[in-house]
């Protein structure tokens, strides 16, 4: 952000998280997302056998269609409708349309009804206050024995000292995800990974908070 742009005040920034933020940010023309698939996703499930995946938090698709690229069967779910459309619409454009479901659903509320999939995975969602914990808590819910659940996010870092406070405090580390996990989940890898990436022109060291779990089956 320049310093000509207007900083949001805290209650500006909370309503960020909410449901008519990114219907807004979905709304226009230009695309929000790059369409590449997040790398954590494409280092942990390269090599797992492809089946039933959910990806919460989905927004315009582009795991959901990497996932679908490669034989996986995927329900792409997201709290904003138009984010949905418009993943569908690049569903239909990658022609694996006939491989993707789509669900309106809040994270924060999330319950599986019973439903199960090989591989959920959600990355860079962040509720405010802690909550990805409880969020992590629900997810694992809709894992199938033996299958696997993936939580990727930003972890704190100096890099991020021009977000708003609710926005930093919504980062985690994945070692505090780990009270969310169902007894019989296995942690296989907890951990931090750097990355690179662009922001204002430069590039900028980052780590993903990494957490890969799998159930007993």
């Amino acid at each position: 952000m320049s310093r000509h742009e207007h900083e949001p005040t805290e209650a500006e920034a909370a309503a960020m998280f909410e449901p008519a933020s990114w219907e807004e940010r979905y709304s226009g023309e230009q695309q929000v997302w790059s369409g590449n698939p997040n790398p954590q996703l494409v280092a942990e499930v390269s090599a797992l056998t492809p089946g039933t995946a959910l990806d919460v938090g989905c927004g315009e698709g582009g795991d959901v269609i990497w996932l679908a690229q490669r034989g996986w069967t995927v329900t792409g779910a997201d709290f904003s409708a138009n984010g949905l459309a418009r993943a569908a619409r690049h569903a239909e454009e990658a022609r694996v349309a006939d491989r993707t479901n789509w669900w309106q659903v809040d994270a924060r509320t999330f319950d599986a009804h019973g439903r199960s999939y090989d591989l959920v995975t959600t990355h860079f969602l962040h509720p405010p206050d802690g909550g990805m914990v409880e969020v992590t808590r629900r997810l694992a819910q809709a894992v199938a024995l033996g299958g696997h659940l993936l939580v990727v996010g930003h972890a704190p870092s100096g890099v991020f000292t021009h977000l708003p406070t609710s926005h930093r405090n919504a980062m985690f580390l994945a070692e505090e995800l780990l009270p969310a996990l169902p007894d019989d989940f296995e942690a296989l890898v907890v951990e931090q990974r750097p990355r690179t990436m662009v922001r204002d022109g430069a590039v900028v060291d980052v780590h993903d908070s990494t957490l890969l779990a799998r159930r007993a089956q």
